[in-house]
């Protein structure tokens, strides 16, 4: 008998009739208190060697419609290997096309990163003597903001690197780069990470979004907040994760801001600067663009050429965490974004853009940071 079901961790979907394996008919939620969605991840059980069609009868009122042009979902048997399945999006709505080999199986529309998951990487990472934990305090549902604070330990004066991801929860893909820099950072035998830790010290905020994690949200929080519109005014009672992040950066300073996302339309690797903040300056483009530089040497799935257009100078949005950063401290802040699709440049037809392939380029951030540290 066929099941579907979203009641889990990071799940999202509503079920019209799943009478038919032929003719799956879905919606996806809505991000509470707000019109974003987009995200989706079910369980379809009991259809085993049965070819299956699944339609999700809403996708052409989701937040980024061009999202689905060229798209594959994702499916896993073990929750481990995501792999690609057939897509196509017409007349409104997304047809997911496979033929499941075992009793169960997981589709969604990136590679999920659980807060299980979460608690898993913390634990691991808690173990290695560069490494201190701290919470800053809590979200509206009652869940921990986590700081990872990466450093040698020593007392000399140093550069201070802030790296925060997944301010919205449907972009998985910021959290698999996060842990892919923090796993290098953590290594006593990577020499980039020994030596970029004699001068600088790291603070990293893995999910800056664990409650629309959890609830399986594309984009805001639990009382629906799109955080990274929060920074120039956020507040305990409306975005507590942005308030207290703030807060704290403002005790430690800093030199260099790097907030990881995700981008549903655009095939690319790219970063998005701080062109239209009120102080940039020739020497702050100079400095970006050195750090693009080192980064398209240091990774191959990393490039330039397409992106978001630039901000004429003065018109930043100060709320977004990028432009904040930089007009508060004076530094290089950035915004890297991931494809939820592929690159086309350096595609990978099983997998796409895949969880081992941001972890590779949070990895690769790491090569750019370490070819410009005495820059900043």
């Amino acid at each position: 008998m066929l099941h579907i079901s979203s009641a889990f961790d990071a799940g999202n979907i509503k079920v019209l009739d799943a009478s038919d394996p032929q003719d799956i008919r879905l919606e996806i939620n809505t991000d509470n208190g707000s019109d974003f969605y987009q995200w989706f991840y079910f369980r379809l059980t009991g259809a085993r060697g049965m070819p299956c069609r699944l339609r999700i009868m809403n996708a052409g009122g989701a937040a980024y419609t061009d999202g689905w042009k060229n798209y594959s979902a994702v499916a896993s048997t073990d929750r481990e290997s995501w792999f690609r399945v057939d897509a196509d999006y017409a007349d409104g709505v997304l047809d997911i096309h496979l033929v499941p080999d075992e009793d169960a199986v997981w589709i969604a529309y990136f590679a999920p990163y659980s807060m299980e998951r979460h608690a898993d990487l913390l634990a691991s990472v808690q173990a290695s003597p560069r490494a201190d934990l701290s919470v800053l305090g809590q979200t509206l549902d009652g869940q921990d903001m986590d700081l990872l604070h990466i450093s040698d330990g020593s007392t000399a004066e140093k550069k201070i690197c802030w790296i925060t991801a997944r301010q919205h929860p449907g972009e998985s893909m910021a959290q698999w780069c996060a842990e892919g820099l923090i796993g290098r950072l953590l290594d006593e035998a990577d020499p980039v990470a020994r030596e970029l830790l004699k001068r600088a010290d790291f603070y990293i905020v893995p999910n800056m979004n664990p409650d629309g994690s959890k609830r399986g949200h594309l984009r805001t929080n639990a009382c629906g907040a799109n955080l990274n519109r929060e920074w120039e005014n956020p507040s305990m009672e409306r975005s507590p994760e942005v308030y207290l992040v703030r807060e704290k950066m403002r005790q430690t300073g800093m030199d260099f801001g790097l907030d990881m996302h995700g981008d549903e339309a655009l095939p690319y690797n790219f970063v998005a600067g701080a062109e239209g903040t009120p102080d940039w300056s020739n020497a702050r483009a100079t400095q970006l663009g050195q750090y693009l530089d080192a980064l398209k040497q240091a990774s191959p799935d990393f490039q330039t050429e397409y992106g978001y257009p630039a901000s004429a100078p003065g018109t930043a949005n100060l709320s977004m965490a990028t432009n904040w950063t930089a007009q508060e401290f004076t530094c290089l802040s950035m915004t890297l974004e991931m494809p939820f699709k592929d690159t086309i440049n350096t595609p990978d037809e099983d997998y796409g853009w895949s969880p081992e392939r941001s972890a590779a380029l949070g990895r690769a951030c790491l090569d750019a940071l370490w070819a410009r540290i005495d820059d900043l």
